[in-house]
């Protein structure tokens, strides 16, 4: 069973970001500024990984006219992005499954924040298109996952545990994530990444947040 899939990991999840991505708030808040440049005031927002809702609460709280479509195959985490968001979810529709089988919009602007590191290579291209072909022309697309330049994992992995300890995580516990995180995700370069988002269609690709093992970028369908 994935982990997401267990109700009691999905739980604690909350509780992990913040300690492991640095500047986690702050990259946050900056996505919801690149996507308002673009978004008009009603927006209707596609958020893809969208169980926990920890960025969805920040979007929706800074941009009282936004409605959501919240998509995840994980329906424990999407019961906690429910929770996360209280009355705020009035504003979200939530579909429990992929992006190829998602609503088709057109969106004003799409998010992936911290989920594509989980796709494999093939499948996290094919991902993309499905979001590219759902936004309106020009829409703004914002996503952060890991993304580590070739050949430096072992460094990068172990600053990532080192900001985990200094973040109040017991070094047994950041030394297994940075173990496991390192074995078991298709990490890609950042070079690869921009690649995958100008081969699914999108244009205008700039980075703006780097936070160790961690980028994101803003693009345009």
């Amino acid at each position: 069973m994935d982990a997401f899939d267990d109700p009691q990991a999905a739980a604690r999840y909350a509780e992990n970001p913040p300690r492991m991505v640095p500047g986690y708030a702050d990259m946050q808040r900056m996505a919801m500024l690149l996507l308002a440049e673009q978004a008009p005031d009603d927006a209707t927002i596609l958020v893809l990984g969208a169980g926990g809702g920890l960025e969805m609460k920040v979007f929706a709280e800074a941009q009282p006219g936004w409605s959501f479509v919240g998509v995840d195959p994980s329906a424990p985490m999407l019961d906690l992005a429910r929770s996360t968001l209280g009355p705020l979810s009035a504003r979200a529709q939530w579909h429990n499954g992929y992006i190829d089988h998602a609503p088709t919009g057109p969106y004003d602007a799409a998010a992936c924040i911290l989920t594509l590191h989980f796709i494999e290579r093939q499948e996290r291209l094919s991902t993309l298109k499905e979001v590219r072909n759902r936004l309106k022309p020009g829409a703004p697309f914002v996503v952060a996952h890991y993304s580590i330049p070739a050949g430096e994992l072992d460094l990068w992995m172990s600053r990532f545990a080192a900001f985990a300890v200094l973040s109040g995580i017991e070094r047994s516990q950041a030394d297994k994530a940075r173990t496991g995180i390192a074995e078991r995700l298709p990490i890609l370069s950042p070079e690869e990444d921009e690649h995958l988002l100008r081969e699914a269609g999108f244009s205008r690709i700039s980075l703006f947040y780097v936070g160790f093992t961690f980028r994101g970028w803003v693009a345009y369908a």
